[in-house]
């Protein structure tokens, strides 16, 4: 048996869009307003694409940043995994256009659909293949855009959501000298499907005009069952992170940025102090796959990553599906 290489993070990147969507921009569609969305979800604005600019474009700019951070050239890369439920396209993956803008010759491409969980899942992938030892370099992104299957009509989901991309360069830790992913979990729960879902556009509903006229191709949430499966799967991963250490090694929390009130029911689960928790959500709101590796880039940014500290990724999306993941800094 072939000895497992350890893994590092190399380099990450982010984006997010230009178009900044505060809460006020609710208050003329739906029956809501600042104070309300404040209150319930700790969101005061979010970012939205532009006419014309794709979620690819995002995944790009990130790319890009990770890769000059880690100091890898696209060439190098023997693997793009792109974490997303709104690609550009139903087929081909958006890994695939990522590859080909980059110039990432080398590189093998595909997406991974986890919803809010995709980017820790994905970040799981590339560890696996570096230390099978079936891979050197890996380009780790999770992106959405989801601010086009928004359903403005529907004040539950409508101001949730925001746009933008997140990226990670995972190396041999002998290489990168730095980030080791000392562990990572996946986990899932079909039963709650339909808790968080678009109704029509796949195979089984495809898109007609009467599934367009009913907006079944838009996001649709179930906000209390998602809100008690939230609190009770990340306060879990987080526990099962941490398990076997000491807390006092502990760094930083970066969940996926759901709702200030999940993060903080869930880190008071384990009596973090909200000093170890890194939160952003009241600026971008859910970027679902992109919520992760956006607050990890943005941790790291502003000097929140200690060296020889823990730091636990800690997600759950639709599906429903939870991931996980514990590194040394």
């Amino acid at each position: 048996m072939s000895e497992i290489i350890k893994v590092g993070v190399a380099g990450t990147g982010s984006y997010v869009p230009d178009r900044v969507v505060d809460n006020a921009f609710f208050e003329g569609i739906l029956d809501t307003n600042d104070e309300w969305i404040r209150q319930r979800t700790g969101i005061a604005e979010r970012r939205f694409v532009a006419e014309g600019q794709e979620n690819s474009d995002m995944c790009l700019v990130a790319a890009k940043e990770a890769l000059e951070n880690a100091g890898v050239a696209p060439e190098e890369l023997d693997l793009i995994v792109v974490a997303t439920i709104s690609g550009d396209y139903q087929m081909p993956s958006t890994a695939c256009l990522v590859q080909k803008e980059l110039g990432a010759v080398n590189a093998g491409a595909f997406d991974v659909q986890a919803a809010c969980s995709g980017f820790v899942t994905a970040l799981g992938l590339g560890e696996a293949y570096i230390a099978s030892g079936r891979a050197k370099n890996v380009l780790v992104i999770g992106a959405e855009a989801l601010s086009r299957f928004l359903n403005l009509e529907d004040r539950g989901s409508a101001i949730l959501f925001g746009d933008g991309a997140g990226a990670a360069v995972l190396q041999p830790h002998s290489v990168c000298g730095q980030a080791e992913i000392l562990k990572t979990t996946v986990g899932a729960d079909g039963e709650g499907w339909s808790h968080i879902w678009i109704p029509s556009g796949g195979s089984k509903r495809p898109a007609t005009t009467n599934t367009v006229a009913e907006r079944e191709h838009l996001i649709r949430v179930n906000g209390r069952e998602v809100y008690r499966f939230a609190v009770h799967r990340m306060g879990e991963v987080i526990g099962q992170m941490m398990d076997g250490y000491d807390q006092q090694e502990l760094g930083l929390i970066v969940p996926h940025q759901v709702n200030q009130r999940i993060i903080d029911a869930a880190v008071e689960r384990h009596e973090i102090p909200g000093d170890k928790v890194m939160v952003n959500i009241d600026k971008y709101g859910n970027t679902s796959a992109a919520s992760v590796p956006i607050a990890l880039h943005e941790a790291q940014q502003a000097g929140r990553l200690e060296d020889g500290k823990l730091v636990v990724l800690a997600a759950f999306g639709a599906g429903l599906t939870w991931a996980g993941a514990l590194i040394r800094w």
